[in-house]
């Protein structure tokens, strides 16, 4: 199971530190939510090879217009191995879920977000997973947090009835913010999710980043198929 962490160039907590804390926390592995627009420098390998978990090069995408969105896009699916566009706008999620070059709607029902059937089912066809994103259930009180809940488990229903892929995230800024996979399962199973949903969540950021990894392989033709050097052979 992967935790994203949300890293950056002038950020309070540096990789490494979010690397000790994933790993201690229980984590098989994190996944770095760079920002596009303020990209912290990390060596990924040495990272792992460090702490003993997976780690993942993410950049996440926030823009307000789509144009812009899908520039961003353009400009970084090279280079991501695990490629989030911020939604928080109807309009924006939509597009996003109709983007087959996305791998996760972050945070889709959070700021003025919201999600429909429309917009689940296109995530579906397009392979765009929504990030069940339990940060403001951890982290805000009173009506807010009622209203997230109620906002999670509307896009736990529509998941479920278009059999849309997700992801699910504590989404922490800090290390101080990292909660274990317990301690995520434990909140997700109270707000509506079955366990095995959470893990399940928690565990599709290694699978969507190793089907990354395998289209970036220059040996790779198409997922499944490799170009082999018969000399190697003989």
């Amino acid at each position: 199971m992967y935790e994203t962490v949300h890293v950056h160039a002038d950020g309070p907590t540096t990789p490494g530190r979010f690397g000790v804390t994933v790993s201690l926390a229980g984590f098989d592995g994190m996944v770095l939510r760079n920002r596009q627009s303020n990209m912290a420098t990390v060596d990924a390998e040495s990272l792992a090879n460090q702490y003993g978990i997976g780690v993942v090069r993410g950049i996440e995408i926030t823009a307000r217009e789509k144009a812009i969105a899908s520039g961003a896009i353009g400009n970084r699916r090279p280079e991501a191995e695990i490629l989030l566009v911020r939604g928080r706008d109807p309009d924006l999620n939509r597009f996003v879920a109709e983007s087959p070059r996305v791998d996760v709607l972050a945070d889709p029902m959070g700021g003025d977000g919201d999600v429909n059937h429309v917009m689940a089912n296109a995530a579906a066809e397009n392979e765009v997973a929504f990030e069940v994103n339990l940060d403001g259930v951890l982290r805000q009180s009173g009506g807010d947090r009622v209203q997230t809940i109620a906002d999670l488990r509307k896009l736990r229903e529509l998941i479920e009835d278009a059999g849309a892929p997700f992801v699910v995230s504590g989404s922490p800024r800090t290390h101080l913010e990292v909660r274990g996979p317990r301690e995520l399962i434990a909140v997700g199973t109270e707000i509506g999710f079955d366990l095995e949903q959470i893990k399940a969540g928690l565990s599709a950021w290694q699978a969507i980043a190793e089907r990354n990894r395998d289209r970036l392989d220059p040996s790779s033709v198409r997922p499944g198929v490799r170009l082999v050097d018969d000399s190697d052979s003989e």
